[in-house]
């Protein structure tokens, strides 16, 4: 069992990083087989079909997102700072994601979507809330904003950096794009105290950037 266990993950990892790196619909169960160096039967022994391949790959996913959420949370200073490592993680997520794959899924692999907006608006909608709670509470946020709309708004904007209509990513830098997005909602419910520790924390990553691309 465990054999077949190990099998089966090192079947995920690489259909994971195909998948991120090329696009969903360019990557064929052939290619992902070749890839690890077993037969096609062998990946047959656990997935029925490409489909239910990338649905695997979409929960383990997310179930790795969600671990980071509350990681996110445990770690940071504040509500603003978990904003910023949450940024920052996907930032380094987008380095290496295939802007199409977002499109692949909702064109091709609807049951895989459809666990994608469940997420988003279950878990990453409450997690949302909380941080606006938490932000509120600790006076960085303004009391007086309507939490259900902004959550909302926060979620939608944050996938539109994977929208090609938008921002063509001939064009766009998308940890760019998703960075600019998420200052903007900052910057639409802090209060002038939240306002500075966004300053703060933009210079300190500043320098973090500068401090990489000269190492």
């Amino acid at each position: 069992m465990e054999v077949k266990a190990e099998v089966k993950d090192r079947i995920l990892i690489k259909a994971t990083e195909l998948f991120m790196r090329y696009g969903i619909r360019s990557i064929t169960m052939d290619e992902i087989a070749a890839q690890l160096g077993i037969s096609k039967k062998t990946i047959y022994q656990f997935f029925t079909d490409k489909d239910d391949m990338v649905f695997a790959v979409i929960e383990q996913e997310i179930r790795k997102n969600e671990a980071e959420c509350l990681q996110y949370r445990y770690d940071s200073r504040d509500a603003v700072h978990e904003i910023f490592l949450a940024v920052e993680d996907l930032e380094e997520m987008l380095r290496y994601t295939n802007p199409m794959m977002l499109y692949d899924l909702e064109k091709y692999h609807p049951r895989a979507f459809q666990k994608i907006r469940d997420y988003k608006y279950q878990f990453l909608y409450e997690a949302i809330l909380e941080n606006l709670r938490k932000g509120i509470e600790e006076g960085i946020y303004r009391p007086d904003i309507q939490r259900d709309i902004v959550a909302k708004n926060r979620i939608e904007s944050a996938f539109l950096v994977f929208n090609p209509d938008l921002f063509p990513h001939s064009r766009y830098s998308m940890s760019e794009v998703n960075f600019e997005l998420a200052i903007l909602f900052l910057h639409s419910i802090t209060t002038e105290k939240g306002k500075k520790l966004i300053e703060q924390y933009t210079e300190e990553r500043t320098k973090k950037t500068s401090h990489e691309q000269n190492a």
